[in-house]
């Protein structure tokens, strides 16, 4: 592959936000001055860990321990080489790439390959739905409610009946059958290569950054054999278990709503419904159960990390429908944010209620809204007389496990009273088979939460700011490398330099303070996580804390103002520890002797710098 030139991979790094890039993945909020966090979208947290420094274009997990720059976030949660993440972003914001043996160079590599190819399906699929053939499909469409307008906003299409007119269509633009066939678009059969998706309406699938991953293909015509939904297959770049339809569209006003609520429906009609109808939060899974994959996606994108946000999940009021939303309530715990389930009157899902009803009765349906336990509970005395004592018996022993599993401990004296009302039965017995059914009930398996990073074949611990000594000294060198990592750009360079020409006292420190001093140019972007980068080991985790920690200032100036004050004193410091030692070297030359005389007139000169710098 060709090589990108290196001042093309800066130009795009600088001018690139590194937290536009990781904010489409993660709900980030402002975390100090210049600092931003959110929940660490490498491992699975509660309390938001993962730190994002827009202004040096950095980000560490201090919980997991993974950090980097905006190459090495799009390498880790995306998969790509760094050639693939340094063309995704230079196409991102309109810049011409040049590569080492002249000119600019195509995008030839596995992954974006097949991201180009579902682009090109995708433009293909919505191109047909205007063609004659695709007359069934405009049908289905209007008689759902939904115009061309809409289909457009959802980038809805239409794949021909033929055996091969995509895999024509794509071929003739350089794809390759090997390409097209790992991207899912295309089968292999005793016929040959023919067309996954053929006369069907198609929605394309994208991930959370916008790009097509993969389609959702809903059968039109009774000679159609196969299933009356298909989806892209397992590939590279689409995981079912990991994909929720809408969230391209949804993350906005998911990370921006006060409560942040998400709202989990069954379908891409019933998906399109809510956003039409004012729901702009609704997302669907695709192909697939709602599973712990998806609640670690949808956190990332809510900032879970209390219990003020909402999941609210709709759906069918048959059979089908309860099942779900108790396969739902079994992965309930992991989420930080209230659980509800919403069931439309008549059982319609939101597409049927939209197109019987309006636009305000999906609006509404959120006023139906039931707490996800409650939900629950009411399923399994569904299953009971309750108007005989012997069911009332079993439904309290059926829902007492629900109850018991609730782990809030203000929670579940409610619910038992919950309980007991709908059975009419005694709190304090309700309370006593619920405290039995939590006892004899296994526990559910938790997902681990790494707090340190494994560090494999490690013999020498690493060096952490918790682990440094608690003087005045240190604070003073660990505030100056913190200031000069974060702010060094903005600081006059001279005396920056001359803060830097001194050693630092303590060890780690002082391997920060050499590779920070090394760096040829402290002003142009980029430069501080490069430093990070060039420190020695066991320390190089250390540089990444003074990088990533909030520095203490009200607001940019005062931090500018602080980092240049540090500097000062980190001189001052030095300028006194060259007096000491002068001072001890003066009694041992003579006064009237040449030594003696320089010794005099560099003191003096300290004390007049010294007073200099402490003044400024």
């Amino acid at each position: 592959m060709p090589r990108i030139r290196q001042a093309d991979v800066d130009e795009v790094k600088s001018r690139t936000n590194i937290a536009d890039i990781v904010g489409e993945r993660v709900a980030l909020k402002s975390a100090g001055v210049g600092s931003l966090k959110g929940l660490c979208p490498f491992h699975d947290e509660k309390s938001p860990s993962f730190h994002v420094r827009p202004q040096v274009g950095y980000y560490r997990c201090f919980g997991c321990g993974e950090s980097g720059d905006v190459y090495s976030f799009l390498r880790e949660i995306d998969h790509v080489s760094f050639t693939e993440a340094v063309e995704r972003l230079a196409a991102r914001i309109g810049y011409t790439l040049h590569y080492e043996d002249g000119g600019a160079a195509p995008e030839t590599s596995g992954r974006a390959r097949l991201y180009a190819a579902n682009t090109a399906a995708a433009e293909f699929f919505r191109s047909q739905l205007l063609s004659p053939d695709a007359e069934a499909g405009r049908r289905f469409l209007g008689e759902r409610g939904f115009d061309a307008g809409a289909a457009s906003h959802f980038g809805v299409g239409f794949a021909p009946r033929g055996w091969d007119g995509m895999l024509k269509a794509l071929s003739a633009q350089g794809f390759t059958r090997e390409e097209l066939s790992t991207a899912g678009l295309v089968s292999t059969g005793q016929r040959g290569v023919y067309d996954r998706f053929r006369g069907r309406l198609v929605w394309p699938i994208r991930d959370v950054s916008g790009q097509t991953i993969g389609f959702g293909a809903r059968k039109l015509f009774d000679d159609d054999q196969g299933p009356k939904y298909l989806n892209t297959p397992e590939t590279p770049i689409y995981k079912k278990a990991q994909v929720l339809y809408g969230l391209d569209l949804a993350k906005r006003d998911i990370s921006r709503g006060d409560p942040r609520r998400v709202v989990v429906v069954e379908g891409y009609t019933d998906v399109m419904a809510c956003h039409l109808a004012g729901l702009t939060t609704a997302i669907a899974t695709c192909g697939t159960a709602f599973g712990t994959e998806h609640i670690k996606v949808l956190r990332r994108v809510m900032g879970d990390d209390n219990a003020a946000g909402e999941v609210v999940f709709t759906f069918d009021g048959d059979e089908a429908g309860q099942k779900a939303a108790l396969r739902a309530f079994s992965e309930d715990d992991r989420f930080k944010a209230q659980t509800f389930v919403a069931v439309a009157p008549d059982g319609l899902d939101p597409c049927d209620l939209r197109l019987q009803r309006g636009d305000a009765a999906v609006r509404t349906l959120m006023d139906a809204k039931v707490p996800m336990f409650e939900f629950a509970i009411d399923r399994k005395l569904a299953g009971f007389d309750l108007a005989t004592v012997e069911g009332r018996v079993g439904a309290l022993r059926a829902a007492a496990p629900i109850v018991a599993e609730i782990k809030d401990p203000l929670l579940r004296p409610g619910y038992e009273r919950v309980l007991a009302r709908r059975l009419g039965m005694d709190p304090a017995e309700v309370h006593d088979v619920v405290r039995r059914a939590g006892r004899g009930a296994a526990p559910r398996t938790e997902q681990p939460v790494r707090d340190e990073p494994a560090i494999e074949g490690a013999s020498i611990a690493l060096v952490t700011l918790a682990s440094l000594p608690r003087t005045a000294q240190v604070a003073l060198e660990r505030d100056a490398l913190m200031g000069v990592l974060q702010y060094g750009h903005q600081v006059d360079q001279d005396l920056l330099a001359r803060a830097l020409g001194h050693p630092m006292r303590t060890p780690g420190l002082e391997a920060v303070r050499e590779a920070i001093a090394s760096a040829s140019d402290r002003t142009r972007a980029g430069w501080a996580t490069e430093a990070v980068n060039a420190v020695r080991e066991p320390f190089r985790s250390l540089g990444g804390e003074l990088l990533m920690m909030p520095f203490p200032a009200r607001d940019e100036s005062g931090a500018v103002a602080s980092a240049t004050d540090l500097c000062r004193r980190l001189i001052v410091r030095a300028l006194d520890d060259e007096k000491n030692e002068l001072l001890g070297a003066v009694q041992r030359v003579p006064a009237d002797s040449d030594g003696g005389r320089a010794l005099r007139v560099r003191l003096r000169d300290i004390d007049i710098e010294r007073q200099r710098f402490a003044e400024s």
